[in-house]
């Protein structure tokens, strides 16, 4: 998928209550008994139906690994859908999101000021509104481009301008070369 939509999955899989299955078998049970059958499991998995039967009945219990990857991903991606909902609510609502980064920063200010991008490692705590409109962006289907520049504006308003208190020219922060990315609700 993508760095920024990966990195608001594994935040909202935090959450979960539970763990998902890991085994195999297991794993397709669950997809069967989500999907209501096993023919929609095979074409979402691009495998036979009796392939699918088979690891339903303990006939199969390692799968090849693109298979095992493509299977581990389904099932995170339907796991307790009721404590993903929440969990991203509770966030867009009341929480916020924290991002902890470490990538090239600059910005577009006025003549005198010291713009230079350089690599900064940051933890900034976004506030609601920020976390709305990511979690809206991602199920909109947006680009890693345009998650990154929602993030960017949640940069420059609470780390760069500090909620409007410093920094009031500023027009623009460039966040660039990320390193290292990671979201927690």
């Amino acid at each position: 998928m993508s760095l920024f939509g990966d990195g608001l999955e594994a935040a909202v899989q935090k959450a979960f209550t539970r763990p998902a299955p890991k085994s195999a078998p297991a794993q397709m049970r669950y997809l069967v008994k989500q999907l209501k059958g096993t023919k929609a499991v095979a074409q979402m998995l691009r495998i036979s139906q009796r392939t699918v039967e088979r690891y339903v009945k303990d006939q199969i219990k390692k799968p090849r690994p693109d298979l095992a990857a493509r299977l581990e991903h389904e099932v995170k991606k339907r796991w307790q859908p009721q404590i993903r909902a929440r969990a991203r609510q509770k966030a867009a609502t009341t929480g916020g999101i924290v991002i902890d980064t470490r990538a090239r920063m600059g910005y577009t200010a006025p003549i005198g000021s010291t713009d230079e991008d350089r690599v900064r490692h940051l933890t900034v705590a976004l506030p609601p509104h920020f976390a709305a409109r990511l979690f809206e962006a991602q199920e909109a289907g947006a680009s890693d481009q345009q998650l990154q520049q929602i993030v960017a504006e949640g940069l420059k308003e609470v780390y760069f301008q500090d909620d409007g208190r410093r920094a009031g020219s500023l027009e623009e922060v460039r966040f660039t070369d990320v390193q290292h990315l990671e979201f927690d609700l």
